[in-house]
């Protein structure tokens, strides 16, 4: 089993900036996925970013350049800066844990973003 936790979400204003962090914990091996996904109200949910443990990444195309995706390995811990957030960017952002066939979420961080 594998936990996770989001924290860092929250209300900003249009323009502004949050860090999201995700701290996995419990059975983790060190090659694997870890990565964001986004889900606002009557959509479904949307891949934002994804980072494997050797350091590859992967956006949303229509997200490249205003989020950035981080991790410290030593912490199995992920990270989203997100900059010049938009109205449309408000969402639950989730966290997600992959290892071949395995996969795990957080329970979600609310970004919530004000025009």
């Amino acid at each position: 089993q594998v936990q996770l936790v989001e924290s860092g979400g929250g209300l900003v204003q249009a323009g502004g900036s949050l860090r999201l962090s995700c701290a996995a914990s419990g059975n983790i091996f060190t090659d694997n996925v870890m990565g964001w996904y986004r889900q606002a109200p009557g959509k479904q949910r949307d891949l934002v970013a994804t980072a494997t443990s050797g350091g590859r990444t992967n956006y949303a195309d229509s997200l490249k350049g205003r989020f950035t995706i981080s991790r410290d390995n030593a912490k199995n811990t992920v990270y989203l800066q997100m900059n010049s957030l938009k109205p449309e960017d408000t969402a639950v952002y989730y966290c997600r844990y992959v290892r071949g066939p395995y996969y795990y979420w957080g329970r979600g961080t609310q970004v919530t973003v004000s025009s």
